[in-house]
């Protein structure tokens, strides 16, 4: 089974414009969901609403813990949520990498640490759909995406 989701966005936007919707809650509201993230290593933080909350938008969706911050290049935190298959908590990573490029930013996305294919699928689906609002919010210049 595969047990991890890549997806990889460019945008004409600098590292230092992206990061921005990577670590300022107000613009992660526009795209991914409400949170109280920092920008700090080892500081917990949720998500709410979001995808599978519809119509619920203050259910909490994930719990999470920064374990790496190098600014405008890379970010990683844990994400915490209820597996689909049997409703039970299991922990995953979300890494963020951001690399410059002569015209812009290329903003690679690994989410991994899936156990069933279930939970794998519906986040896969959800950072798709997702990844389309950051790139209407940055106006990127291509969108692709593969599962790892």
């Amino acid at each position: 089974m595969k047990k991890a989701i890549q997806h990889r966005f460019s945008f004409t936007q600098s590292p230092e414009e992206v990061w921005e919707y990577l670590t300022n809650p107000d613009l992660l509201a526009l795209w991914l969901m409400k949170s109280d993230f920092k920008p700090e290593l080892g500081h917990r933080f949720h998500f709410v609403g979001g995808c599978n909350h519809e119509g619920n938008e203050e259910q909490e969706a994930a719990t999470c813990e920064v374990l790496e911050i190098e600014p405008h290049s890379r970010l990683v935190y844990s994400w915490q949520t209820n597996s689909l298959t049997d409703g039970k908590p299991y922990t995953s990573r979300v890494t963020w990498t951001l690399v410059a490029k002569q015209n812009g930013t290329d903003l690679e996305l690994l989410h991994n640490g899936f156990m069933a294919m279930d939970d794998l699928d519906a986040h896969n689906d959800g950072w798709s759909r997702l990844g389309k609002k950051l790139a209407l919010q940055l106006n990127a210049v291509s969108y692709d995406c593969s599962n790892a």
